[in-house]
């Protein structure tokens, strides 16, 4: 069975916003991810990435078998509301330094280990697929070598107050967050789905 999930990883002022599209196929006992697609910008109003976002969701090759993940640690809740104002369903996450999951509505409260827990399961069995052919594979396949979680022996929590470890770590958290909630929710697609055209200019945000 295949389903798509967006991650989107917000940033702040002058940080990078990323965003990237997994396929996952398989079955309910092993899924494998394929990373679509990975773009990172700069600078673009929010109401910008909106516009776009909803585009690359409503993609023939897409609608109706795909779920938005969207961070919402650092810009807040206001932010993630406008994709809710513009039909999208996303799924609200907000990264924290502690060891339990829990959900408030819309907004799940994530662990940042559980991410990077989920991340690495999938990269070192090979269950995580990234195509050479995507300009930004090199800079995530960086990323992952280096996106890590620093545990405080006295507290049993994370030792750092910022989710972002690194100043580029946007793309490793959106892929993160997207396969997270992917082998979080492993029900069936309940249409079929197309072939993306890795071609196609609609998935791209200027």
């Amino acid at each position: 069975m295949t389903k798509f999930f967006i991650g989107l990883d917000l940033g702040q002022s002058n940080d990078y916003t990323a965003v990237s599209v997994l396929e996952r196929v398989g079955n309910r006992l092993e899924n494998v991810y394929q990373v679509r697609h990975l773009e990172r910008v700069r600078n673009v109003p929010y109401p910008q990435i909106v516009d776009k976002v909803s585009s690359m969701w409503h993609h023939p090759a897409l609608a109706y078998n795909s779920d938005l993940v969207v961070d919402q640690t650092g810009v807040g809740a206001p932010v993630v509301d406008l994709f809710r104002q513009a039909g999208l369903d996303p799924v609200g996450v907000l990264i924290h330094g502690g060891d339990k999951v829990s959900r408030e509505g819309g907004t799940w409260r994530v662990p940042k280990r559980d991410l990077v827990g989920s991340l690495q399961v999938l990269f070192q069995s090979g269950r995580l697929k990234i195509s050479k052919k995507l300009p930004l594979a090199t800079v995530l396949q960086s990323e992952l070598l280096t996106f890590k979680v620093k545990i405080d022996p006295v507290t049993a929590h994370d030792s750092y107050s910022a989710w972002r470890e690194q100043d580029h770590d946007d793309l490793v958290l959106s892929v993160a967050m997207a396969a997270w909630w992917g082998e979080r929710h492993t029900e069936p697609p309940i249409c079929q789905v197309y072939a993306i055209d890795k071609t196609d200019d609609d998935f791209m945000i200027p």
